[in-house]
């Protein structure tokens, strides 16, 4: 399950695994798909093969992890990462970067990519959220972003329904 966060923190006593190859089984809960996306193939392959249990360092050193904190500490830290998302941000971009960073970086050319990007800079330039950001900026002021993603996704999305991008 902690394959699938956005954003990950442990605490300093944590304990991580890939135990699999030792219990006589393959990786499940989607870790096949995503740990390798995360910390890179030979990283993966070497927590998968061996099956052995790590540190919380080991897991920072091998970019499973954002950072460590100390135990007491993280939650505060959690919710203090959140707050600054959630204070600071738009929250229509963010759902869309969140899914084009996860279904954009499989694809078998950048150009791919790039149609999605456009299309999506073109939708999101129009929008309210874009010009209160901006104004928020001449201004020299926090960003107060009106659109909510229940209801101002751009009309392209889910662009991997379709069938072409243009």
């Amino acid at each position: 399950m902690l394959l699938a966060m956005d954003i990950r923190i442990a605490s300093d006593d944590a304990r991580f695994g890939f135990v699999f190859a030792r219990r006589g089984i393959v990786p499940e809960a989607c870790s096949r798909w995503f740990l390798p996306r995360l910390v890179g193939m030979q990283q993966a392959l070497d927590w998968c093969y061996s099956g052995r249990v790590f540190d919380a360092q080991e897991a920072l050193r091998g970019r499973l992890v954002k950072e460590v904190v100390k135990p007491e500490e993280l939650l505060p830290r959690a919710h203090a990462l959140a707050a600054e998302i959630r204070d600071n941000t738009a929250p229509v971009c963010v759902a869309l970067i969140r899914q084009m960073m996860w279904r954009l970086s499989a694809l078998d050319h950048p150009m791919e990519a790039h149609k999605i990007d456009s299309r999506g800079i073109y939708a999101r330039g129009k929008s309210a959220d874009v010009r209160e950001g901006v104004t928020a900026f001449l201004e020299k002021r926090a960003a107060k972003f009106p659109d909510k993603v229940s209801t101002e996704m751009p009309q392209f999305f889910p662009w991997w329904n379709e069938r072409t991008y243009s």
